[in-house]
C-alpha cells in the first residue's frame, strides 16, 4: 500500500533527523563546558523521550510541536532524577542547555523532511494526494482552509462534489461528479490520490460513508471525515464515545485568565527588550522621518483594545501633513471599496520615508511601548479604531475578548493583499483557537513575512 509504504518509509528519515539534531545539541554543550556525560547520553535519551510520546506515529503531524515539548519535559525530569540520585550541578546545568537547544534544533529540522515528504516537493510521487468528496461549496471551504494551513499540507488533486457544482468548478481543481462507488473509484485512479476527505452533506448517509470505506480500502486509499467546522485547530477536537457512539467535541476558546498570564508576562519582558535593542534604530528613524518631511516623528491614533477599552496607538509618521482631508478625492482608488480598510496603491500622501517604512513595517515598532504599557500584546488581532467596531459583526466582536496585537494570523498569511473578509476571518480565527504554541508560530512567521514583504501591496 502506497500510504503505509510512505509512512513506514519516512520513520527512519525521522530518526535521522532527530539523532542529529541531538547530536549538534550534545557538540555543542561540550564546546561550550568541555564536560562528556550529558553530551554522551544525550542522543539515546532524546530518541527514547521522543518515542515515548509518538513522536513516529502516522498521527503525529499535526501534534508534533506539542509531543517534542513533552518529549523535552519528560527529559528533563530523568536529568532531575539523575541530579538528585548524583547531586552534580553541572550534570542539571549542562541538561538544562541541551535539551531546550535539541528540541528546537528537531523541530526546526524536521520543518524540511517533513514538508518533502507531504508534499513531494510539490509535485513529486511520494506527495500526500487528496482527493475530495462532499458539496461543492463545502469542498471549495476546505480547499482554501487547507491552502491557508499553517504547516505544509496535502497536494489537493481533485474535488468529487455531491450537489451542484460550485461557480469556479470546485476551486481550480479538476471537479467532477460523484454518483456511486464506482465513479468515485474511476476519479481515485484518474487523480492518483492517496486519500479521500468526506465532508458532511445529505448525499453520504452513514451506511453510504461505510461502503465507501471498504471500496477504498480495497484500493488502498485513506478515507478521513472532515469536520463541519473547517478553521478549528486539532487541540480544539476530541472524539468522545457516548453510549458507544464516537462524538467529536469541540472545546472552548480559552479565553480565561489564567492561562493567559504566561503570554501577559512574556510580552512585556520580549518588549521590554525589544525597546532595549532596537533604541538605537527607533531614534535613527525618529530622525529620518522628522527630516524626511515636516511634522512629528510619531504618528498617535486612538484604537480600541480588549473589552472595547480605548488607548493611544504610537507609530512613525509615513504620511505627509493634512493626509486625512485627502481622503475624500483619493476614495475611488481605495483598493478595498469601502471607507473600512483604505489602501491605495503607490498614495501620494505618503513620504519616501514612510514608504520604506510601511514595506518592512518598521513604522509599527514604537507599538513595543504599547504592549509594555498593557494595551496591546505581541500577537492579536489588529487594532481598530472606533467606526470598524460599530460595523463589526456579533462573531467579529469576538476579537474584543483578547488584547490587538502587533502581529497576528492575516499579517503573516498575506498582510495587506488579502480581502477585508479573509483579514476579519483570520483575526476571529486567531481568538477562538488561540494557544501558546500559536502565539510562538506566528512570532516564528512574521520576520520571514517582513523580510520577503509578503503581502506589502
Amino acid at each position: 500500500m502506497r500510504k503505509r509504504h510512505r509512512r513506514s518509509s519516512s520513520v527512519p528519515v525521522l530518526l535521522s533527523v532527530d539523532t542529529l539534531a541531538a547530536t549538534v545539541a550534545a557538540g555543542g554543550v561540550y564546546l561550550l563546558f568541555h564536560r562528556w556525560f550529558v553530551p554522551a547520553v544525550l542522543v539515546p535519551l532524546w530518541l527514547l523521550a521522543l518515542a515515548s510520546q509518538r513522536v513516529y506515529g502516522p498521527d503525529a503531524g499535526a501534534e508534533c510541536f506539542r509531543r517534542v515539548l513533552r518529549a523535552a519535559c519528560l527529559a528533563a525530569a530523568a536529568a532531575g532524577a539523575a541530579w538528585w540520585f548524583a547531586p552534580r550541578d553541572e550534570l542539571l546545568h549542562d541538561a538544562l542547555i541541551a535539551l531546550p537547544l535539541a528540541a528546537g534544533l528537531t523541530l526546526g529540522l524536521r520543518r524540511y523532511p517533513q514538508a518533502r515528504m507531504l508534499t513531494g516537493g510539490g509535485r513529486g510521487r511520494n506527495a500526500g494526494r487528496v482527493l475530495v468528496l462532499g458539496p461543492a461549496e463545502s469542498a471549495a471551504e476546505l480547499i482554501a482552509a487547507l491552502r491557508r494551513g499553517h504547516a505544509p499540507g496535502p497536494q489537493v488533486v481533485g474535488v468529487c462534489s455531491t450537489g451542484p457544482a460550485a461557480p469556479d468548478g470546485g476551486a481550480g481543481m479538476d471537479a467532477g461528479e460523484f454518483g456511486d462507488a464506482v465513479g468515485l473509484l474511476k476519479a481515485v485512479r484518474r487523480t492518483g490520490c492517496d486519500a479521500v476527505i468526506a465532508l458532511p452533506g445529505p448525499e453520504l448517509s452513514a451506511e453510504r460513508l461505510r461502503q465507501l470505506s471498504w471500496e477504498l480500502r480495497a484500493a488502498g486509499i485513506d478515507l478521513m471525515l472532515a469536520p463541519v467546522l473547517a478553521d478549528v485547530t486539532a487541540g480544539r477536537l476530541a472524539v468522545c464515545p457516548v453510549a458507544g457512539v464516537p462524538l467529536l467535541q469541540l472545546r472552548a476558546p480559552r479565553l480565561s485568565a489564567l492561562p493567559r498570564i504566561p503570554k501577559e508576562l512574556t510580552d512585556r519582558l520580549l518588549a521590554l527588550l525589544g525597546i532595549l535593542l532596537l533604541a538605537p534604530l527607533m531614534v535613527a528613524i525618529a530622525a529620518w522621518v522628522r527630516l524626511d518631511s515636516p511634522g512629528p516623528a510619531f504618528f498617535r491614533e486612538r484604537r480600541i483594545g480588549r473589552d472595547g477599552r480605548e488607548f493611544t496607538l504610537l507609530k512613525f509618521r509615513t504620511m505627509h501633513r493634512g493626509a486625512d482631508r485627502r481622503k475624500a478625492e483619493l476614495a475611488h482608488l481605495n483598493r478595498y471599496g469601502s471607507d473600512r480598510f483604505f489602501k491605495i496603491g503607490d498614495d501620494p500622501r505618503v513620504t519616501g520615508a514612510g514608504s520604506f517604512l510601511r514595506s518592512y513595517s518598521l513604522d509599527e515598532l514604537p507599538q513595543l511601548f504599547n504592549v509594555v504599557a498593557g494595551h496591546m500584546s505581541l500577537v492579536g488581532p489588529r487594532p481598530l479604531v472606533k467606526d470598524e467596531v460599530a460595523a463589526l459583526s456579533e462573531d467579529g466582536r469576538h476579537r474584543l475578548l483578547v488584547k490587538p496585537g502587533m502581529s497576528g494570523l492575516w499579517q503573516v498569511s498575506g498582510r495587506s493583499c488579502l480581502p477585508t473578509d479573509e483579514r476579519d476571518r483570520l483575526d476571529v480565527s486567531y481568538v477562538e483557537n488561540w494557544s501558546p504554541a500559536l502565539d510562538l508560530s506566528i512570532l516564528l512567521r512574521t520576520p520571514s513575512a517582513v523580510v520577503r514583504r509578503t503581502g506589502a501591496c
